[in-house]
């Protein structure tokens, strides 16, 4: 590719980012044509209207437009969500889509997080824990469950390499797919002109969790889908290794609202806890990020002493296909979000730029800007013992230790109900590793039909 197109050099210049040109005449054939490809697919009169609106703040309601959300607590009306959650994964309707375009780098681990291994008995990895609960929901109800796995550049070829090297988990491979998470250029925060990383590359970084979205829309996996007939698609991040996969109590409660977009919510651990925070505002589903809470307002309490603003969000969500298909496309599209961040990068003259203070605008797309988009919607109750355990940090809270505890917790709670003596401390957490396959026992009713009553465990086990 000796020279850039004209309509695209003239398109550059017309914009002020004829810049990125200046050193096109010694860059290599690959990497021309690696630059033409990233500015061919910029849309330049988005990036300024971005820039223009950069220090417009983002909208935090007033308090008292901040309502505690109506949700399903556990319990409620369970024998006919379950049923209908069941038809509709008996007849293919559902999909799940799998977050995992981050690195593992805050546990010291330089590949995608998916493959750490959190098993705390057979030291199976993240990735294989979620693939296995898709394979076992096929299995128990005869029906392919499509398993869309959203990469990022960083971590895509390692993610199907390592799919591939370990044959899916045992997921046909018509079932599994991957798409690229979106990625957005950063634009200096003086000129609002494009930065760059190298002088043959732009800088740009990842555009958010709500781009897997519009990633989903874009890679054409949410039509290919669809054309299998699923009319629902679940959505999970890859940290957290306790996830009940397209559950079909939650599928249920979701089907049962003809709703479009459904989330569950956990108990906040206390008003410090840095979960964002469902609530209604204007009568709409909506989540307001920890940072973006009033402190007053994260502490108050009902008349019981509880948290009026108790729903924390472990970033579990349903959403019907039709709905998708009306927030990732057109106008209709999710908002961007500007940050203002430190961005290394190389300046016009070609010197390398270490800056000590915010230099640069990012954009972000975010999921939450995704729920009060939804004219009908349900929230559904669910706990952190049977469904939250994170892993993000290398030590303590949300660490792979309390992850492992909460795995084996979760195991001697299902192994108590079937009869099975196993070790507690005094706190009732479990002293020994105990880990159950999916491909074993989904449920706890499932475990009871294959354990013994009576047995009892002294050491570490792993039920395969």
């Amino acid at each position: 590719m000796p020279a850039i197109p004209d309509k695209l050099r003239h398109h550059l210049h017309h914009h002020g980012h004829a810049h990125v040109l200046n050193w096109w005449e010694h860059l290599s054939e690959e990497e021309q044509t690696q630059l033409h490809d990233q500015l061919a697919a910029l849309d330049l009169e988005h990036l300024a209207k971005l820039f223009d609106s950069r220090d417009k703040a983002s909208f935090v309601p007033p308090p008292e437009m901040i309502k505690p959300i109506s949700v399903i607590r556990i319990g409620t009306n369970e024998e006919k969500a379950r049923r209908l959650g069941e038809e509709a994964l008996r007849a293919g309707r559902v999909a799940c889509v799998l977050v995992a375009g981050g690195q593992g780098s805050r546990l010291g681990f330089e590949h995608p997080k998916g493959m750490f291994a959190i098993g705390p008995v057979s030291g199976k990895t993240l990735f294989q824990i979620h693939a296995e609960k898709v394979l076992a929901l096929a299995k128990r109800f005869g029906q392919p469950v499509p398993l869309l796995v959203m990469t990022s550049d960083a971590t895509h070829d390692e993610t199907v390499d390592y799919f591939d090297e370990n044959h899916r988990f045992g997921l046909p491979p018509g079932d599994v797919s991957f798409f690229r998470q979106g990625t957005m250029p950063a634009l200096d925060l003086a000129t609002g002109k494009l930065l760059m990383e190298t002088t043959g590359r732009l800088f740009v970084s990842p555009n958010g969790h709500g781009g897997t979205l519009t990633a989903l829309n874009d890679s054409g996996l949410l039509e290919a889908v669809a054309g299998r007939g699923v009319t629902q698609v679940f959505y999970f991040q890859v940290d957290n290794p306790l996830v009940k996969m397209a559950d079909p109590i939650f599928l249920g409660h979701h089907l049962l609202a003809n709703a479009e977009a459904s989330s569950k919510v956990v108990a906040k651990a206390g008003p410090a806890d840095k979960m964002g925070v469902f609530a209604e505002i204007e009568g709409r589903c909506s989540i307001i990020e920890y940072s973006d809470l009033p402190a007053d307002l994260a502490k108050q309490t009902d008349e019981k002493g509880q948290l009026r603003l108790w729903a924390g969000n472990p970033a579990i969500h349903l959403f019907s296909v039709d709905f998708l298909r009306q927030i990732t496309r057109g106008e209709a599209r999710l908002p961007f979000h500007v940050a203002k961040k430190k961005v290394p990068h190389v300046s016009e003259a070609g010197h390398n730029v270490h800056p000590e203070k915010e230099n640069a605008l990012k954009f972000e797309m975010f999921i939450f800007d995704a729920l009060p988009m939804a004219e009908r919607w349900t929230v559904v109750e669910s706990t952190r013992r049977e469904e939250f355990a994170p892993v993000k940090n290398a030590t303590g809270v949300d660490s792979p230790e309390t992850a492992k505890q909460a795995i084996s917790d979760l195991a001697a709670a299902w192994l108590t109900r079937a009869g099975v003596q196993v070790p507690l401390n005094s706190e009732g957490a479990v002293t020994v590793g105990l880990e159950i396959s999916p491909l074993f026992a989904l449920d706890a009713e499932e475990l009871a039909t294959k354990v013994k009553h009576g047995t009892v465990i002294t050491r570490p086990t792993y039920f395969g």
